[in-house]
């Protein structure tokens, strides 16, 4: 009964348009008021607790870093790297949208930052050379949810915060699925093109691949960084993160001088607004599961669960029901962080490794991020490329059908995200 008032609350709250933490932060004041006898002075102090994780500090480092590689002229260097290796097939701009939105999210960790950086540039440059806004805008909307699946993630903090699970065994899970959706992205995109017989780029010789590799390769430099940093031990995932800030501070102000230094403030004011927001939303949904904690929900819910016999297979797929259902209405990390304490319990009570549950996570939060009515990426996209909300999801569902056959794989196929941490002693 309890559990059916906090989210029947929640919910209600949600309706009336109000923004999702103060939702959670209304909600739990009401239930502690009203229904149980904890001292409201716990309230204060869980506020203070909820967010003084070493972990935490990792939110707004990896947004500082995302907002500098996106003012930065990493993006650009990255777009022409992967048009002079992947511009000669069929809709090769549209391969090297996608290419690019793979590298920079092995920087980023954020893929609305992706989405801006790489679409900003190749949208216009695509509709020059003949293609249909539709097509990429499509193609860029579901690659730029790669920034929360590849190397640094927001999202993924978040679930590690919430269920005490390796930063750095998430952040390494998700290359290799990484890789998988690149690949079928662009299988999708070219077949689309030559039935379509969009134009291709002229076929660029070694030289110049090894030019822009080489000009790109400061902003891949992160990569080693942040992995090897971490497999080496010489820093924690948090301290990757700071590493990837002050990283990406010198190659953008320094080394491309794409950002000059009196646009360095006006991107910390943005990225301590970003931070701002998040770790509010982040603070109220600590309050959120210190309720359900203290009710014994989630182990209530695992026990019902457990009880109804779901099995794997059955309990994997009530999860990415439930995952999907919340992307139509809350962003990546307020599902996480409601639902994660929620579905923790049951899969571990199932044999359920929780890094595969935190890809598995993620991959269903890609999809959110992609459609109506509150997908972060569609609106984006859609503001970069003027293109009505409808237009463009109609244009995407070719993609969208592709991500939903890699969910599937992600869901069932553990060993596609266990495999890599595994090899590099993560697990």
């Amino acid at each position: 009964m309890n559990s059916a008032i906090i989210f029947g609350l929640l919910i209600l709250l949600m309706l009336t348009g109000m923004p999702i933490s103060i939702a959670l932060g209304l909600t739990v004041l009401t239930f502690l008021f009203t229904m149980t006898d904890i001292p409201i002075e716990s309230v204060g102090l869980k506020l203070f607790t909820g967010i003084e994780r070493f972990e935490i500090m990792a939110i707004p480092f990896f947004i500082l870093a995302g907002n500098l590689l996106t003012h930065g002229g990493v993006a650009k260097r990255m777009i022409d790297f992967a048009a002079s290796m992947v511009g000669h097939f069929y809709g090769g701009l549209a391969l090297a949208g996608i290419v690019a939105c793979a590298m920079f999210a092995l920087v980023c960790g954020s893929s609305v930052a992706t989405v801006v950086a790489i679409g900003s540039i190749v949208l216009p440059e695509m509709v020059r050379r003949g293609y249909p806004m539709e097509f990429g805008a499509a193609i860029i909307t579901v690659a730029g949810s790669l920034g929360i699946l590849m190397l640094p993630s927001i999202p993924k903090v978040i679930y590690a915060i919430s269920t005490n699970t390796s930063i750095g065994a998430l952040f390494v899970a998700g290359v290799l699925p990484g890789i998988l959706l690149t690949v079928m992205l662009g299988m999708v995109t070219w077949f689309i093109a030559k039935k379509r017989d969009y134009p291709r780029l002229p076929k660029a010789s070694w030289r110049t691949r090894w030019k822009m590799f080489c000009e790109s390769l400061w902003g891949l430099m992160l990569v080693v960084i942040i992995v090897g940093g971490i497999y080496s031990g010489m820093f924690t995932a948090t301290e990757a993160a700071a590493v990837s800030a002050v990283y990406a501070f010198i190659v953008s102000v320094f080394v491309y001088k794409a950002l000059p230094l009196r646009n360095v403030r006006k991107v910390l004011l943005n990225s301590a607004n970003m931070s701002a927001m998040l770790l509010y939303i982040v603070t109220n949904a600590a309050l959120f599961s210190f309720i359900l904690t203290d009710q014994n929900i989630p182990h209530a819910l695992a026990d019902w669960i457990v009880a109804k016999d779901l099995g794997l297979i059955g309990f994997l797929l009530l999860a990415n029901f439930l995952l999907l259902m919340a992307g139509n209405f809350m962003e990546p990390s307020s599902i996480i962080l409601i639902m994660a304490p929620i579905l923790y319990p049951s899969a571990i009570a199932l044999g359920v490794n929780p890094v595969h549950l935190g890809i598995l996570i993620d991959a269903n939060m890609e999809v959110g991020l992609c459609h109506p009515p509150v997908g972060l990426n569609l609106y984006v996209a859609s503001g970069i490329s003027k293109l009505g909300i409808t237009e463009l999801t109609k244009a995407m569902w070719p993609w969208l059908v592709t991500m939903l056959v890699f969910l599937a794989i992600v869901t069932y196929w553990p060993e596609l995200s266990l495999w890599l941490p595994r090899q590099m002693g993560m697990l």
